[in-house]
């Protein structure tokens, strides 16, 4: 039986922690076709060598093997903190899905899958990892730490949100990146999961939340979360239909043909005013579908910890 299937045989988040671990080690497998030629097989142990460093912990039977230097890493080195942003609002809930499946996901679904991920990844590091979790209050802080307890603490946290029937109505998303932006205290890599629509909608309080964040000369990472296909594009059959919108419940019934080209052009600039205010506040912006698989998140995540480091 392939990687695939196993993977396939704990689709309803039964077990997260397995879940994660194997879409980390598929995406692992194929690490030596990618640049990251130094995230090899014995990364949670050595690091690649770099001229001018001490010698005194070089691992010389490694490199009789590979014929490339690694030093070894100790366990109780934290080389990276990073903490993790999930938005939990009633938005991120759509679409509405019965069962949570790899082929099956929701937004929240993809949001917490992908934190399971990089969680495993971080692990593997020795990494430090915090999250805090928001909607329409700050639901969740956890501080940045690497022990077992700490993690299995925060995978509890996330398997308790995939559980969730009655999210909440109302996103603070200002509010609550303004606090979260407080809460870290020391420089960490920031990654935020979250599809970008709060029931309040004031660009400049958003984009001054994001700046925020910035905040101690941490670097951020904004995963825009969303379905392409119908939030983004608008493809729906043009038959009668009602739209409703999760957060506010308000509803409007019409022809998706009818609202399809302004609907579009709104969301093009919204998106181009975010993407063009992170560029300038230095914020990478990276747009996320949740029908695609979780190479791109991993791969954004390595390339932003190699920079970082």
């Amino acid at each position: 039986m392939n990687l695939q299937d196993e993977i396939h045989k704990v689709q309803l988040f039964q077990n997260l922690e397995l879940l994660a671990n194997q879409v980390m080690e598929g995406f692992i497998s194929g690490i030596h076709k990618s640049p990251f030629h130094g995230f090899s097989a014995e990364f949670a142990e050595h690091k690649i060598y770099n001229k001018g460093e001490s010698t005194k912990h070089i691992d010389w039977k490694l490199f009789a093997k590979t014929d490339k230097l690694y030093t070894k890493r100790y366990e109780e080195e934290t080389n990276l903190r990073c903490h993790i942003i999930l938005d939990n609002s009633a938005s991120m809930y759509y679409p509405e899905v019965k069962q949570l499946g790899l082929d099956n996901l929701n937004k929240i679904g993809f949001g917490v899958l992908a934190t399971a991920v990089l969680m495993q990844l971080l692990k593997k590091q020795r990494d430090a990892v915090g999250l805090s979790v928001y909607s329409d209050s700050y639901n969740f802080y956890a501080a940045e730490k690497s022990s077992e307890r700490h993690h299995q603490m925060v995978l509890a946290k996330l398997n308790e949100i995939v559980k969730e029937t009655t999210p909440a109505k109302e996103t603070g998303t200002y509010a609550y990146l303004h606090l979260i932006a407080e809460k870290i205290k020391r420089r960490s890599l920031v990654i935020l999961f979250t599809d970008m629509l709060q029931t309040a909608v004031d660009d400049e309080q958003l984009f001054e939340a994001l700046r925020h964040l910035k905040y101690n000369k941490h670097e951020v990472v904004l995963f825009h979360v969303m379905d392409k296909e119908t939030e983004l594009s608008f493809n729906f059959e043009n038959t009668p239909k009602r739209f409703l919108d999760t957060e506010t419940g308000a509803h409007v019934d019409l022809y998706a043909d009818l609202i399809k080209e302004g609907y579009e052009k709104e969301m093009r600039d919204y998106f181009s005013a975010l993407k063009l205010k992170c560029a300038q506040y230095r914020i990478k912006y990276v747009e996320v579908d949740i029908q695609g698989d979780f190479s791109k998140v991993m791969n954004t995540f390595m390339v932003e910890r190699q920079k970082f480091m």
